[in-house]
């Protein structure tokens, strides 16, 4: 093992014409992807590509349960905030005051707003006084008992279905008015937010969630994403196709086939609280499985789903030390004590633990088996994180002075002010990073479909991860790491193939490199701890996995807690050239890595902390804030990356 860090930092801006053949292009003119819009150029372009930082789920008052929790933010809004601007939330007072106000300490570089289609014309109506039906029963109790609207459309589609029809009536043409006209809303909104011009300082798609949920609330849902403005009349909602395998179709024939220049992608969320189901078949349109993926679909699966979120603001998804992965302590990392959203509320579901099938790492096992035998593989998923703000503030992912971001049952104008501003179990969310030689939609779409793209749990940690044949074992010290890591390998996401016959006699070699988040000036970064990659491979029928500390290791920090000011030893760079001993060139296998920063306080230690509580005289503390000393949820966190996968196929 070996760590070093000189002449790394250089190389994240190297971009001389002679290195610019090195990412399969040989003028800053030309682009390695296509161009589908008309813009300016902008002037900054790396040919080594750069990192940029977004958020590719986000609610704003048009989502029916963001509306329920008294979020008034528009798409327009949630824009604004993403550029730096200032943000007034919920709740609000008579005059319609905000009482909190948010905002970045670091702008984005990109946004997808992802309103959810199902409901878009309903809410309208709901939300507009002088409609028709503004006093309609279904928009008053939407209005005004807001927990009632969040249980009857969150737990099962046959209520959340039915509770709308007496409102649109038969036709439902004023439905279907309602949501073109806040469709056309969220496009206009994505178009004035989109920097056009040389500097291309920031990128808005136009994107929407699809909300499939199965028996009492297994989540299937996915975030659908447009490279460009061209987009279908009026967004694909689940209703219309109950099936992700239907949502494809549907997509294929509005957007590929119907529409010239569309472009369009998915990205499966919360696995987590999907019952287990969401890598089963796309097929499944109920609480059945009707069956194993097949050939066709496994294709059409790594066509359309690129990405996976493997974090956001109820929960990470990748492992679970509940669920098989005991060997594991990094798998602890925000965990729900539930495998759905019927199970938050257990008196209406029996609560039950999550399953291996509900994460991340039992997907990309699975995927291997398939490679083998269907010769597709439905789950090469690259990996990134977001918020699922259901408050309009995208990027909104510091823990102190954490609001909450709503969602899930919580309605946010019932915020106790003695109590914590959200569920203790949910968290702020995470940040998608995709690597790209400009801040485009055409540049960064290109990222997400060839899976150079990495999820961080909120801070912004700056990771390169290649994998080739002949790295030498002193790269880091190499001025040209980043250079020489395209020319003799794959980046993240990439597929090494066992290339030059003399490379099955040797092992792949893996330049993983990681700079800690530089930090603000109100909100300083932390060190790094170490970086480790996982690798999983098959052996027979059977998957394996197994954790590799790389780079390095345990060290002695902490937190004060009563501060929450960080001690101890950490790195600013860590970087290594990693041989797999145990390599097989007969047998597929994937490697990811994971970068792990010092321990630094957990947001709700941050609040409660705020409200004076001491555990110490559990007697002072007041029962809103209890939860504050109990021993199921952490008072510190471990913020880390995780790097989309480089997969080996013989």
């Amino acid at each position: 093992m070996r760590a070093r860090s000189a002449g790394i930092i250089a190389c994240l801006s190297l971009a001389p014409a002679a290195l610019a053949s090195v990412a399969g292009y040989t003028a800053e003119s030309e682009r390695p992807y296509t161009v589908t819009e008309e813009r300016e150029e902008c002037e900054s372009f790396d040919p080594l590509r750069r990192p940029f930082f977004g958020d590719t789920h986000v609610h704003t008052a048009y989502s029916f349960d963001a509306s329920t929790q008294d979020t008034r933010a528009t798409p327009r809004d949630a824009y604004r905030f993403a550029r730096g601007e200032p943000l007034g939330i919920q709740p609000y007072a008579e005059d319609g005051t905000p009482s909190r106000t948010v905002r970045l300490d670091r702008p984005l570089d990109f946004v997808a707003v992802s309103d959810h289609a199902e409901l878009l014309g309903e809410v309208n109506l709901c939300t507009t006084p002088g409609t028709l039906r503004y006093w309609h029963p279904v928009c008053f109790t939407h209005r005004n008992f807001p927990r009632l609207g969040m249980m009857l459309i969150a737990y099962t589609g046959t209520i959340l279905k039915s509770r709308w029809d007496t409102l649109c009536g038969d036709d439902g043409e004023a439905c279907e008015a309602g949501s073109l006209e806040f469709w056309q809303e969220i496009q206009d909104a994505a178009e004035e937010a989109y920097d056009r011009s040389s500097r291309c300082s920031f990128t808005s798609f136009v994107g929407y969630e699809w909300t499939a949920s199965v028996g009492p609330g297994k989540n299937l849902h996915r975030n659908v994403i447009f490279r460009n403005e061209k987009v279908p009349h009026l967004p694909v909602n689940w209703i219309d196709t109950p099936s992700a395998f239907d949502l494809w179709q549907s997509l294929q024939a509005k957007c590929l086939d119907g529409l010239p220049g569309c472009d369009v992608l998915t990205i499966p969320h919360n696995s987590n609280l999907s019952g287990g189901l969401i890598f089963e078949t796309a097929r499944i349109s109920d609480a059945e499985v009707p069956g194993p993926i097949d050939t066709e679909e496994a294709r059409l699966r790594s066509r359309w789903e690129p990405l996976v979120e493997i974090m956001q603001h109820k929960g990470s998804s990748e492992c679970d030390l509940r669920a098989g992965w005991s060997n594991d302590e990094s798998c602890g990392f925000e965990k729900l004590p539930y495998d759905n959203f019927g199970g938050k509320n257990s008196f209406l579901v029996e609560r039950q633990l999550p399953s291996e099938s509900n994460f991340v790492r039992y997907a990309l096992k699975q995927g291997l088996l398939q490679q083998r035998e269907l010769g597709a593989n439905a789950f090469r998923y690259g990996i990134i994180a977001s918020t699922d703000t259901h408050i309009a503030a995208p990027g909104l992912t510091k823990e102190q002075d954490h609001p909450g971001h709503g969602g899930a049952g919580l309605a946010a104008n019932e915020i106790a002010t003695e109590g914590l501003p959200d569920d203790i179990e949910f968290g702020p969310g995470g940040l998608a990073v995709l690597w790209a030689e400009e801040n485009t939609r055409d540049a960064l779409f290109a990222a997400m479909q060839r899976r150079e793209a990495y999820g961080t749990s909120g801070t912004r940690p700056i990771v390169r991860f290649f994998g080739g044949w002949n790295y030498p074992e002193n790269l880091c010290e190499d001025p040209g790491f980043v250079a020489k890591g395209y020319a003799d390998g794959v980046p993240m996401g990439g597929e090494l193939g066992p290339g030059d016959p003399a490379n099955r006699m040797r092992a792949p070699r893996f330049a993983v490199w990681a700079m800690q988040d530089p930090g603000t000036a109100n909100d300083a970064g932390a060190p790094l701890e170490r970086i480790q990659i996982i690798k999983g491979w098959l052996d027979g029928d059977e998957a394996h996995e197994r954790v590799i500390d790389v780079a390095g290791g345990k060290n002695d920090a902490g937190v004060d807690l009563a501060t929450c000011e960080r001690h101890g030893s950490g790195a600013s760079n860590l970087c290594t050239v990693w041989v797999d001993p145990d390599f097989d060139p007969t047998v597929p296998s994937f490697y990811y890595a994971r970068v792990l920063e010092n321990p630094s306080c957990r947001w709700s230690q941050y609040a409660c902390n705020a409200a004076g509580v001491d555990c110490r005289n559990p007697d002072s503390v007041p029962e809103p804030l209890a939860v504050c000393c109990s021993s199921e949820y952490p008072a510190t966190i471990q913020e880390r990356a995780w790097t989309s996968p480089i997969w080996y196929t013989p």
